[in-house]
């Protein structure tokens, strides 16, 4: 993966090989600017040359999103950024059952707000306007550390449209493979990835129609789903009330998912077009595309499948031969900047502990990323990792593979401020 390079007056310049960065450090002519991303700022001027125009490309997704840089057709850079959405979620979830809890205590009756309070235009749930924030976040942040002139990212996971009526956008868009790769990736989001009747996976799966076509069945999204080989062949053109007529329950359950839309899908989608205004306001040109055409473009050059390779895949952009430069993505994790509740509360929502206002501790804070090498007690060795601060000075560092807790401040020692982000080498 490439190194990020400032001039010496913090202005980008183009992504350098890891061996050139290496040498620059050696000879004393750069100097180690931010370590996630890694990025160095050389110490002498350099006299501006054409950068050549990259391309930073987005995959966004309900939990995790892939982000690429590329310079024509050649992936430089890549990380995915997983989000919390899901903790956001959780933890309003809570505070929610505190405030009703205490209307039902001795206390005076407090009648509830409910949604008299008006809500903005475009307004999101926190749990969903925290991943455009932080997709947001990165994209400025690459902004600042290399000659980005274009941004392509996904618009809508799937072309509903497209999918029911098929004639939409011409004859010769209904005829190409981008439609078929539209269905086949929806029905695959849908139905898990996994045969609807036996449950096996990692195998090939064909679209099946719940009630035959031989029986009036029609070709809508509501009445496929996925099988096996197998159970296609056995079920054959039987109604699937006589095929499941055995198990109930899965008949029940097919049923259901089956006329249920993609709920995952409907919230991406719902926020896509609030990062979508958002990229535009950067002021630069921004490309979009279709989950469908990402997965087209990625099959065409034979990439297994992972966030990153769909970002680096995004798009009309895509050149048909991808060289691909990166051989681990940076994997970052959304982790927030702390808890502003003084008052922790048990699960019965009475007080059990207060919390300081004071987080910096011996000048290191919660979440900063440190060293700690230690050279005598129990401990002996040495640690990198998230820290978790305390006013003994008695901390815990959370490590790769697992925590270690009890190392004293005087041992620990900077590597990365804590920004609400954690980082690690993907695999």
């Amino acid at each position: 993966m490439f190194v990020f390079v400032l001039n010496d007056d913090k202005k980008p310049l183009n992504p350098t090989h890891p061996a050139r960065a290496r040498k620059l450090l050696k000879a004393g002519k750069a100097a180690v600017f931010k370590r996630y991303p890694f990025t160095i700022v050389l110490k002498d001027e350099v006299k501006e040359r054409n950068n050549q125009p990259l391309r930073i490309k987005i995959d966004p997704g309900a939990k995790t999103t892939g982000i690429a840089i590329l310079r024509n057709d050649v992936v430089l850079w890549a990380a995915e950024l997983t989000h919390r959405g899901f903790q956001i979620r959780e933890a309003l979830t809570s505070r929610r059952q505190l405030r009703r809890s205490r209307r039902n205590r001795k206390t005076r009756y407090r009648q509830p707000r409910f949604n008299n309070r008006k809500r903005n235009d475009g307004w999101l749930p926190p749990s969903l306007i925290s991943r455009v924030d932080n997709i947001l976040t990165w994209v400025k942040r690459l902004l600042r550390l290399s000659p980005i002139t274009a941004i392509s990212t996904e618009l809508v996971r799937f072309d509903t449209q497209l999918m029911q009526n098929p004639e939409i956008s011409g004859i010769e868009y209904q005829q190409g493979v981008l439609a078929g790769y539209e269905l086949r990736e929806y029905m695959l989001e849908k139905w898990h990835r996994k045969c609807a009747y036996c449950g096996v996976t990692d195998t090939r799966l064909e679209i099946d129609h719940i009630i035959p076509r031989s029986k009036s069945g029609s070709n809508r999204v509501s009445n496929l789903t996925l099988s096996c080989t197998k159970c296609n062949q056995k079920k054959g053109n039987k109604p699937i009330e006589q095929f499941l007529k055995k198990k109930p329950d899965l008949l029940k359950s097919i049923l259901a998912q089956a006329k249920k839309p993609l709920a995952d899908t409907a919230a991406v989608n719902a926020t896509r077009w609030k990062l979508f205004n958002s990229l535009k306001e950067l002021g630069l040109p921004v490309e979009t595309g279709t989950g469908g055409r990402t997965k087209y473009n990625r099959c065409r050059s034979g990439l297994p499948k992972t966030h990153w390779l769909d970002a680096s895949n995004v798009g009309a952009s895509t050149p048909e031969n991808l060289k691909i430069l990166v051989s681990k993505p940076l994997i970052i994790k959304a982790t927030g900047h702390g808890n502003r509740q003084m008052c922790g509360s048990n699960a019965f929502g009475f007080p059990i502990r207060h919390r300081s206002n004071i987080k910096k501790h011996f000048g290191f804070q919660t979440g900063d990323i440190l060293q700690a090498v230690v050279t005598k007690g129990k401990k002996i060795g040495s640690y990198v990792g998230r820290v978790l601060c305390r006013a003994t000075g008695s901390f815990d560092i959370i490590t790769p593979t697992g925590r270690v807790a009890g190392i004293s401040h005087k041992y620990c020692s900077f590597i990365h401020r804590s920004d609400g982000y954690g980082y690690q080498c993907g695999n």
